[in-house]
């Protein structure tokens, strides 16, 4: 799951317009933009299962992905905002970040660890839903619609009458990103 974790950034956009969109959908994809330093160090992998495609690879992220790790990463993504916006806003992009783990562990075949590093060799966590790629892709595609909507219905009532043009395209933007994000993730 990639594009779905937008779809989440734009709910709660509409939800709080105090928060800049590009710390919802940073704070969405966390997980992975830390998973990146510890792949390019060879500290977490991935490997793809068959030929590869949507959802086809084991995911050894035992730091980034594993829960603890991912309640921390969250934490600090909470105290980096609430300092800049707020504490209600750091709560909100915590609970954003968190919500990358929540929807992984729906999708993921079993790689999910507990501890950092597995440490204590609890079992693996993930659901697996990766397995029927048909109904993983339309979960996500959920995940953009409803975000589509949201954010498009907000984008349209935030505008003041002169700038409803502006609201549309905005909203229209939203949804393209979402959707070719949505199609990047499944086809790439």
């Amino acid at each position: 799951m990639f594009a779905g974790h937008f779809g989440v950034a734009a709910v709660i956009k509409s939800k709080t317009p105090e928060l800049p969109l590009w710390s919802l959908l940073v704070s969405t994809q966390l997980l992975d933009i830390a998973f990146i330093p510890f792949s390019l160090a060879g500290i977490e992998t991935m490997e793809p299962i068959g030929e590869g495609g949507y959802g086809r690879m084991l995911i050894y992220a035992f730091y980034t992905h594993s829960l603890v790790g991912a309640l921390l990463l969250s934490i600090l993504a909470a105290c980096l905002a609430g300092g800049l916006w707020g504490k209600k806003s750091g709560i909100i992009i915590g609970l954003v970040a968190f919500s990358h783990w929540i929807l992984d562990l729906f999708v993921h075949r079993p790689d999910m660890p507990i501890l950092p590093g597995n440490i204590g060799n609890f079992p693996l966590l993930g659901f697996g839903l990766w397995e029927s790629v048909s109904v993983s892709i339309l979960i996500e595609f959920l995940l953009i619609a409803a975000g589509s909507f949201f954010y498009f219905r907000y984008a349209i009532q935030t505008s003041s009458p002169k700038l409803k043009g502006k609201g549309v395209a905005a909203g229209c933007a939203m949804i393209l990103f979402l959707f070719l994000s949505l199609v990047m993730d499944a086809f790439l």
